[in-house]
């Protein structure tokens, strides 16, 4: 599929990196299809929009920085997204002009189901993590929350 962005032009993704968001995402709720961008051996992912070209959202796989991130889907997610066995989750990173102040948000992650190709923000309830976890931190605990 051909789509448009404002950072490489004109791009042809397959149909397989393209996700509809039911219910669109907090903020941007009128958006319901994005494409997963991947570059190689780049742990980051571009989520771009289908509807908007200069609307484009920097994620990553959580685990890469955050080993012992978990949280435990709520039922109402999963049947939304009609999820039985396979899920993948991306979380978003705010870039800040010092990359070592960028921070990635744990409250909140994208939450993908690849067969059904279907996604959605899930904002967590009762978690330890915040909206804002630096991205590169080297005294983080156990549970994803940074020392003092």
């Amino acid at each position: 599929m051909i789509i448009q962005t404002s950072m490489w032009g004109e791009l042809d993704t397959p149909e397989s990196n393209i996700y509809h968001f039911p219910k669109g995402i907090p903020g941007f709720e009128e958006e319901h299809q994005f494409a997963l961008i991947h570059e190689e051996n780049n742990p980051f992912v571009y989520m771009q929009s289908l509807k908007q070209k200069h609307l484009t959202f920097v994620v990553v796989d959580p685990f890469v920085f955050y080993p012992d991130y978990e949280f435990e889907l709520p039922d109402s997610d999963a049947e939304e997204l009609r999820i039985n066995d396979a899920l993948s989750v991306k979380c978003m990173i705010t870039v800040r002009e010092k990359i070592e102040e960028s921070s990635i948000n744990l409250l909140a992650p994208l939450v993908f189901n690849p067969q059904e190709r279907l996604g959605k923000q899930v904002v967590l309830q009762g978690v330890p993590y915040r909206t804002n976890h630096r991205l590169w931190n080297d005294s983080v605990d156990e549970n994803g929350r940074e020392g003092v």
